[in-house]
């Protein structure tokens, strides 16, 4: 069997290549564009691997794609790749709905090309938009994105919904809430916490730091991933969490307990236009039907983040200074 995944070099994608490869040495190719957030480094140690491949293409070329679909006849399609940041969307929203929502359409077309038998589209619980105090996101509930970042993804499930209907294409959608782990970019929250803590600088806050998240360790996302690709229903949604509601103010205060660091170095700022209030997954559909359950415990999960970063300083010092973007030439461009 091959697995072609896309945005392979990133956070949750990187994750998912590694833990596959751990479990059986089925083929797997990683296509990934290696834009700010996708890092090479992160699957250093597939480099030698027979059944790793490895092709740096931009999802919104055609050409490219359809190329590496033909040379390879994927037997399945695990689809991570998007820009995801949402505040770089606020910013800048052309490029999420280029990359989010043409670059799904590419894929789409070329997996019907080549007869893949299963496209899983991975998306997000914030195409839903924000809840009240109370309840959850089920697979029913509305559609109502807050944000250009997850306006695109919603677009992107409803294209892939939509290739299911109307040309037959085994798709399966999956919508996760927030994941934390090892090779997460350092501007997501927890990282971006953990490594202005160790360095003493302040932590910045949005607003009063009462937003609510249902967070998830990305292994316990990617074994759900991995029950979908090869349980899951065509045509269906599955909504991803591990019931695991928190207050970004106490992960923070939580991660500079852990280090021993000062409340002090809290420091609240605006909040950003359009901040969702709160998320919630009800996760019973997916645990009902194919028998998955979070495996990590989220006592213990956010410290062995946090040592994570702490004994893997040089990886997020190369993130960070960009020098993690010429790990690609130095061991492919003379290929």
């Amino acid at each position: 069997m091959t697995i072609l995944v896309t945005g392979g070099a990133g956070f949750i994608g990187a994750n998912y290549v590694l833990r596959r490869l751990e479990r059986s040495q089925e083929r797997v190719v990683v296509v990934d564009a290696l834009t700010y957030a996708g890092n090479l480094e992160s699957l250093a140690e597939l480099k030698d691997n027979p059944a790793f491949a490895f092709e740096r293409i931009d999802i919104r070329d055609a050409d490219a794609v359809k190329a590496v679909f033909e040379s390879t006849k994927p037997d399945a399609v695990v689809h991570f790749a998007a820009e995801s940041h949402v505040d770089r969307s606020i910013l800048g929203p052309r490029v999420f709905t280029e990359t989010n929502v043409l670059g799904t359409q590419v894929l789409l077309d070329a997996a019907r090309e080549v007869g893949v038998k299963r496209f899983v589209m991975v998306s997000t619980d914030e195409v839903y938009g924000s809840l009240g105090p109370t309840g959850a996101f089920t697979e029913a509930s509305p559609l109502q994105p807050s944000s250009p970042y997850s306006a695109s993804k919603a677009a992107a499930d409803l294209l892939a919904l939509a290739y299911n209907h109307t040309f037959g294409l085994d798709v399966v959608v999956t919508r996760c809430s927030n994941n934390y782990g090892p090779l997460q970019f350092p501007e997501k929250l927890i990282p971006l916490m953990i490594i202005n803590a160790l360095e003493g600088k302040k932590l910045p806050v949005y607003g009063d730091g009462m937003q609510v998240r249902d967070w998830i360790h990305v292994e316990d996302h990617n074994a759900a991933v991995d029950a979908v690709l090869e349980k899951g229903r065509p045509g269906e949604v599955y909504n991803i969490g591990a019931r695991n509601e928190r207050y970004n103010i106490d992960i923070v205060k939580q991660i500079l307990t852990h280090l021993g660091k000062p409340e002090s170095l809290i420091e609240h700022v605006k909040d950003r236009p359009g901040h969702d209030r709160r998320y919630a997954i009800e996760p019973q559909k997916i645990e009902s039907e194919l028998g998955w359950r979070p495996a990590k415990d989220p006592s213990t999960a956010l410290g062995e983040t946090i040592e994570w970063f702490m004994a893997n300083a040089s990886w997020w010092e190369r993130v960070r200074s960009g020098a993690y973007r010429d790990y690609y030439e130095q061991q492919y461009g003379n290929r």
